[in-house]
């Protein structure tokens, strides 16, 4: 194999893993359900033709702070259909605190008003639904690599785009994809 054919099966394998998957999306997002932090039955069908930035979130991650920047995009565009729903873990270590001191430390720290979810796994194969069906719809770039990372979910429930931990909830990337969809 000639040196230029090795970089390019590197080059297209490399992107393969961030590609979105060829979804045939046999469930969309609206078809699932899922615990509140208070432990109710949220039926996401009652976010039908919302758009929808789903976080996995932690109380003591490097990005904690971007809880301020979600309840900002929330309060700015709540009123045109985005749904922020914050889906606490502690699959990276770093969200320890039962759902109570979950829920009191977002409200007293950032006023949080927008929906946060039961303490869920959102890696592997014991994920929430939610996630198994983000990852078989949307590939690689859809699994969660650390805390704070953020799946966009169009009105029509499927995987508009997808942002690591790194990318702020504020940042021109998401605020231009939200804006496209809602």
């Amino acid at each position: 194999m000639s040196k230029y054919k090795k970089i390019i099966y590197i080059i297209i394998s490399m992107l393969s893993f961030f590609a979105k998957g060829n979804a045939e999306y046999n469930k969309i997002f609206y078809d699932f359900k899922i615990n509140s932090i208070d432990k109710n039955e949220i039926d996401l069908k009652k976010y039908t033709g919302k758009t929808i930035l789903l976080v996995n979130v932690a109380s003591n991650c490097g990005f904690t702070n971007q809880y301020a920047d979600l309840q900002k995009i929330y309060n700015k565009y709540q009123e045109k259909g985005l749904v922020v729903i914050g889906v606490p873990t502690n699959q990276f270590f770093q969200e320890p605190e039962n759902n109570q001191k979950i829920k009191e430390f977002c409200e007293v720290n950032f006023n949080i008003t927008f929906p946060l979810t039961d303490k869920y796994e959102v890696i592997g194969k014991d994920a929430h639904p939610v996630y198994l069906w983000a990852k078989e719809n949307y590939g690689g770039a859809a699994v969660p690599k650390w805390n704070f990372h953020k799946i966009l979910i169009n009105k029509e429930g499927k995987i508009q785009k997808t942002f690591g931990s790194s990318t702020k909830p504020l940042s021109e990337e998401i605020v231009f994809e939200i804006e496209k969809i809602l």
